[in-house]
């Protein structure tokens, strides 16, 4: 018989009945955690391997049950990890018909440095960047396409297909992110999609973006592999950058094993035909909407080709639970962004949040609800509302902030539209308990670009980038977008994931580097570095109080304060010139004499003239 050893399942067989593998999930556990009993998966090619009697011999470690399911390649155990436990090979023993197979699962120290160098969390005074991997930068040629995965294809001169960007590619670029004053980094997931092209609209596309997992323990290796992405999180670290890891709880990708192979057939929600989801929040919370609609909201699937999982089945909880743990140990991981979260089982999130948070309490996780409404978003974090079931996620995507600042940009001035819509949006802010710590943004890979929503007109453009930086929560920026890269989703969300300039071989121009870009790329880089930069130093940007007045005439003014910091912010999206004095705001200016606009800095006085189509942000001086 062959012995077989993998970085994913360390595996020694002894008289084998026939040959066999075995994965365990997860693939090994950490001694000292406080999550210490483990329910270990071991999927076996044998379909008879359920009927093995199981023992575990190691110091500490102790095995208190043994489950099987209706597909006999699978058994769990439940391991309890004594606190006296050492590092080590935990050898778990199969006896069938007289026959003993013999398996190692390590038992690894703990990474260190819990909330100082790793599950940091990342909050109001941070700035995130969003990239997608595999359109930001190309570092290593040679895993651009594997033969053995179900997607050979790498093209990138097709919008639909892989592109090669990697892991090694960004970890090459972390002086640019730095130098734009971004604090963290939140990719696109990165764990392997070995899934064939799905044909769409627009043609046949890959898994290039990430959403369509099929092995939750592999970094997927046109990425670099799990090594690679611990090289990333290193260099990150050392740069004082965070590091934001992308779930999705929801579904996987229908080639994953949890829906060709599963355990059980309750693992995947299933349905007598094909039924979608909702996609309506609205039938979670409402108290007079119908069970079959939330069902279909939680329990339909995303897409045909995403299964929707089971969060209810406890052994489905456990994997995912332990699976977070784990990649947040294994890799690093300083916080959280939850894909669809609206989708998943509430009692599940509330689950896997509390146990990330008992083990790492510094770590932050915010939950993608794609909401217009203040209270359909805020319902899904914590919140002020009396409602019967209670979210413990500390922030979420905000989206009704996201529309408003397009109509706050975009439409004319009135009651109820243009800057209008923004001041309505944040006066909703007493329906969360924290809105400081919600994403904020201008794009991102689901929307499109910011510099297209605003029609290519760059005041208009700088005055979205004044609104991110200075508004309550956590600002997020979209990579590209501070070099204006630009398109609308049309014929398919690809046309606003095009790759980063300069992050390919054989790029006519390289827009990591001044000198690649030209002169209103650079001056678009430059403000939105100024701003970014001041902001990371500014109390009452990162972490001060809101105080707004009443937009009229076409112009918002309202206030961010610390104990030693004002700031000013000054909107006009007339198409003249705005005189402004301080004692209109007399409750907040009365201290000061004057301040700097911080992007220009230009001084102003007690009164002052803001020109068309601008926004200034003021340092209020005595």
């Amino acid at each position: 018989m062959k012995k077989i050893i993998s970085l994913v399942s360390f595996v020694c067989f002894v008289n084998f009945v026939f040959a066999q593998q075995v994965t365990m999930y997860p693939t090994n556990w950490f001694v000292g955690m406080k999550l210490n009993k483990v329910q270990v998966l071991l999927r076996s090619t044998d379909p008879g391997f359920s009927k093995a009697k199981f023992e575990v011999k190691y110091p500490g470690v102790t095995l208190t049950k043994t489950h099987s399911f209706t597909n006999g390649k699978y058994v769990a155990l439940d391991l309890t990890i004594a606190p006296t436990a050492k590092a080590g090979n935990v050898k778990i023993s199969a006896t069938n018909a007289g026959k003993v197979s013999v398996y190692e699962w390590p038992l690894l120290n703990r990474r260190e440095g819990n909330g100082t160098k790793f599950a940091q969390g990342v909050r109001s005074e941070d700035a995130v960047y969003l990239l997608m991997p595999d359109r930001f930068s190309n570092a290593d040629k040679t895993n651009d396409a594997f033969k053995d995965m179900r997607d050979t294809v790498a093209n990138a001169s097709d919008i639909l297909l892989r592109h090669g960007g990697d892991l090694k590619g960004v970890e090459n670029h972390l002086n640019y992110i730095k130098e734009l004053g971004m604090t963290s980094i939140w990719m696109c997931p990165i764990i392997e999609n070995d899934m064939p092209q799905s044909k769409e609209a627009a043609g046949w596309m890959s898994g290039y973006h990430g959403y369509w997992f099929t092995d939750h323990y592999k970094v997927d290796k046109r990425f670099g592999g799990n090594e690679a992405y611990k090289s990333l999180s290193d260099a990150m670290h050392k740069n004082g950058l965070k590091l934001i890891q992308d779930a999705v709880y929801n579904h996987v990708g229908d080639k994953h094993w949890m829906h060709e192979d599963a355990p059980a057939l309750d693992w995947i929600n299933q349905w007598n035909s094909y039924t979608g989801s909702t996609h309506r929040e609205e039938t979670v919370y409402s108290n007079n909407g119908s069970a079959i609609d939330k069902k279909k909201m939680l329990d339909g699937w995303f897409v045909p080709h995403l299964p929707d999982v089971n969060q209810r089945n406890p052994y489905v909880s456990n994997y995912l639970v332990q699976h977070a743990i784990w990649t947040t140990e294994t890799f690093g991981v300083d916080g959280w962004r939850v894909d669809t979260y609206k989708y998943c089982d509430e009692a599940f999130m509330n689950r896997v949040n509390d146990a990330l948070m008992l083990e790492y309490p510094k770590l932050t996780i915010f939950g993608e609800t794609v909401s217009r409404s203040v209270t359909g978003t805020a319902y899904f974090t914590r919140n002020t509302m009396d409602v019967p079931f209670k979210h413990n996620v500390e922030g979420v995507t905000d989206f009704p902030v996201y529309y408003s600042f397009l109509d706050a940009v975009n439409q004319p001035f009135s009651w109820d539209n243009g800057l209008s819509k923004l001041y309505v949006t944040l006066s909703q802010d007493i329906l969360y308990k924290n809105p400081l710590n919600n994403s904020i943004f201008l794009d991102n890979h689901d929307n499109n670009r910011f510099l297209s929503m605003v029609g290519e007109d760059y005041n208009k453009f700088k005055m979205g980038i004044g609104l991110l930086y200075t508004t309550r929560g956590i600002p997020q920026l979209y990579y590209g977008t501070e070099i204006l890269m630009k398109n609308f989703m049309n014929p398919s969300d690809a046309m606003v994931r095009l790759n980063f300039p300069g992050g390919f071989p054989g790029d006519a121009v390289n827009k990591f580097e001044a000198s690649g870009r030209n002169a209103k790329e650079n001056d678009a880089f430059n403000f939105v570095k100024t701003i970014a930069n001041f902001r990371k130093g500014s109390p009452a940007l990162t972490k001060g109080t809101t105080t707004m007045f009443v937009p009229k005439d076409g112009y918002f003014v309202y206030f961010r304060k610390a104990d030693n910091q004002t700031i000013m912010c000054v909107v006009n999206s007339n198409d003249k010139a705005q005189d402004v004095q301080f004692s209109d705001y007399a409750e907040l200016t009365n201290d000061f004499k004057g301040g700097k606009e911080v992007v220009t800095g230009y001084q102003v006085g007690t009164k002052f003239s803001i020109p068309a189509k601008q926004m200034w942000i003021i340092e209020l001086n005595k």
